[in-house]
């Protein structure tokens, strides 16, 4: 049974172009970057060249990008790499509630070694508000921290409003941007922003590795020590094949991000439709407008999301709960929870996230599955009887 993918924005397939570039520096291009002969200095020039693709990409310049093993390891390095820098200047910092788990544990990691952190509610829809951000800014804030695009509901942050906000206090800004960076145009000059994460995974590259990008003048902490690679802000060996797969999925993702949009916004609003009318009691997660064109997370009332993703999966249907249950723990998604939904409904959401290989069969196939699905589990469903009666 041929799978039909939605799961987007976990990972992304590798595109074979980015394979064919990476295949020479596994074989015989293997050199170490930092030795001194002829074979190494063509894997340093690689990596250069590929620094100046991811610069480009997010028009930033080729100095200010530092690689990283991917997203967790570089919101990890501006954030305590900003925490560790300007302790002496103060200790409180501030971020989202529906950020990644990278950001999250990361700063309550910073709140057991004596720093403070205030987590920011949002509307309904996942959006930060910014006048509570400025209400929020103390005199020891060193660093605010939040996501450009919600990885579960989609939601886009307003960057902007919020850098202009932070800066306005003097305080830095750091933007995780794992989850927009190859679907929606990126520019760090134009948000202000001080320092974003990127990862390669999540626009046809390889998984670990990713990107900081680092506004020039700004100093932080490296998290990693030894040798003196990536400007002495990140020891150890490169992965020059990865870095080189980075840069060549950034130089594509340039090229096709519009005409991908095109492609898949149609399909994403279709399946909402269809589901929407097909299924009684479905709530559609997310800003209806500021949201990532791939994205769409429901709540199906009265059942588990475990259930859906099992039966969806013998389907052949690979899509993700917004729900953490799936990793054992019975607490349903965070972000779910803090744009206001109760337990119950938010233990019942799904999400389905679009790439550029998705098709109108896949759709086809979620629009004939899927209520028949939700049908089955709600006649097992206590709640579903209790509500209407059988």
């Amino acid at each position: 049974m041929k799978e039909s993918y939605f799961d987007y924005n976990a990972t992304t397939p590798v595109n074979p172009r980015v394979v064919e570039v990476m295949i020479p520096y596994l074989k015989e291009h293997f050199h170490n970057p930092s030795s001194a002969y002829k074979g190494a200095k063509y894997t340093k020039k690689a990596i250069e060249e590929a620094r100046e693709k991811i610069a480009k990409f997010i028009s930033a310049n080729p100095k200010e990008i530092i690689f990283t093993g991917g997203g967790s390891e570089a919101d990890n390095h501006a954030i305590k790499g900003t925490a560790f820098a300007l302790q002496n200047k103060g200790r409180h910092i501030i971020t989202s509630a529906i950020e990644h788990h990278a950001v999250l544990h990361t700063c309550q990691f910073l709140e057991k070694i004596g720093f403070e952190v205030t987590y920011l509610p949002v509307d309904k829809y996942g959006l930060v508000n910014p006048e509570t951000l400025k209400e929020t800014i103390r005199e020891d804030t060193i660093l605010v921290t939040i996501m450009m695009a919600n990885n579960e509901i989609g939601t886009i942050e307003p960057i902007k409003e919020l850098v202009r906000v932070a800066h306005e206090k003097g305080v830095l800004f750091h933007t995780d941007a794992v989850q927009a960076v190859g679907k929606i145009p990126v520019n760090v000059k134009e948000l202000g922003v001080d320092m974003l994460s990127l990862s390669a995974h999540k626009f046809y590259g390889p998984k670990g590795v990713g990107a900081l990008y680092i506004r020039r003048g700004i100093k932080i902490h490296p998290l990693i020590h030894g040798g003196g690679q990536e400007r002495r802000k990140r020891a150890g060996t490169e992965n020059v094949a990865g870095i080189v797969g980075a840069g060549k999925a950034a130089e594509i993702a340039m090229e096709e991000m519009e005409e991908e949009e095109r492609k898949i916004r149609p399909l994403r609003d279709r399946l909402e439709r269809e589901l929407i009318k097909r299924i009684p009691e479905v709530i559609v997660n997310g800003h209806p407008e500021k949201r990532l064109y791939n994205t769409l997370n429901i709540c199906v009332k009265y059942i588990e999301g475990e259930g859906m993703l099992a039966l969806l999966d013998f389907n052949g249907i690979s899509v993700s709960s917004g729900s953490a249950c799936t990793s054992g723990s019975l607490e349903p998604s965070h972000v779910l929870l803090a744009i206001g939904l109760p337990h119950e409904i938010a233990h019942g959401s799904l999400r389905f996230s679009f790439g550029k290989y998705n098709t109108e069969e896949d759709v086809d196939k979620v629009i004939e599955v899927l209520p028949g699905i939700v049908e089955k589990l709600r006649a097992m469903s206590p709640f579903w009887r209790e509500k209407h009666g059988h």
